[in-house]
């Protein structure tokens, strides 16, 4: 059977956080790992163990135990089992990732706030950063995240309409947009531009920021086969996030 730990653990995630099944199964599987309930090399419980010890259906936990695996959390031996893997090595800062779950990861809170969220013509750099023609149609959304109600990250991002049709009737209070656009468009390519800056006033007043604090400031685009998605400015507090990375030589 499942160890009782990891089923009240779910339990916890899946009443706490806005997000599919699936996602919250993985939230738990890696909370196991990230705490050291789970050692490399330890056999999980099997699927059938967590469908009956949970009470999900087995496409949710196949789906939860496949994408872990292809994230490098898990491996899996056909015919012996699904066991935790030594983490490879990895800079999460380069890696595409829903910020509730991070929060989660680390057992904490997720929320937000949606500041603006609207259709309208795009800037002549947004175009660039679209690939669409200047003008065109583009949705926006204005987002602060909060990790136990102390703001971590702002989130200003821009949608191809083509790529997320149904952007704008989302309630981002209850998911992310990282949920719902790799639903609708899958991931398959990103990039990140990465630079210290000092905030305006506007972003100051959302975030909670004194007049001199710095701030980081990821610049995201993502594609879905060759579609540009969403370009993002994803500013973080400098003295309440850090940006985390390993390496081995």
């Amino acid at each position: 059977m499942a160890e009782p730990q990891f089923a009240a653990q779910l339990s916890a995630v899946m009443s706490d956080t806005p997000a599919p099944i699936y996602q919250r199964v993985k939230q738990a599987i890696v909370r196991q790992i990230r705490t050291g309930a789970w050692a490399p090399h330890q056999r999980i419980p099997s699927e059938s163990e967590m469908v009956a010890e949970l009470g999900v259906s087995r496409m949710t936990i196949n789906r939860a135990l496949r994408e872990l695996t292809s994230e490098g959390y898990l491996l899996r031996m056909q015919g012996v089992g699904t066991f935790v893997a030594e983490m490879k090595p990895q800079t999460e800062m380069l890696e595409v990732r829903n910020i509730a779950d991070e929060i989660a990861a680390r057992g904490h809170r997720h929320s937000s706030r949606l500041v603006n969220l609207q259709a309208r013509p795009a800037t002549a750099d947004e175009a660039q950063a679209l690939g669409i023609p200047p003008g065109q149609r583009l949705f926006h959304s204005l987002i602060v995240h909060y990790e136990n109600d102390v703001a971590v990250q702002l989130e200003d991002r821009c949608v191809n309409p083509i790529a997320a049709p149904d952007y704008l009737q989302q309630d981002f209070t209850r998911i992310t947009p990282y949920i719902y656009l790799t639903q609708v468009a899958p991931l398959t390519a990103g990039e990140h531009r990465v630079e210290a800056v000092a905030p305006n006033a506007a972003q100051r007043s959302l975030l909670g920021l004194t007049d001199n604090e710095p701030c980081l400031l990821i610049h995201r685009r993502t594609w879905s086969g060759r579609q540009v998605v969403t370009s993002a400015h994803l500013l973080y507090p400098g003295s309440r996030y850090q940006l985390f990375g390993s390496f081995t030589v």
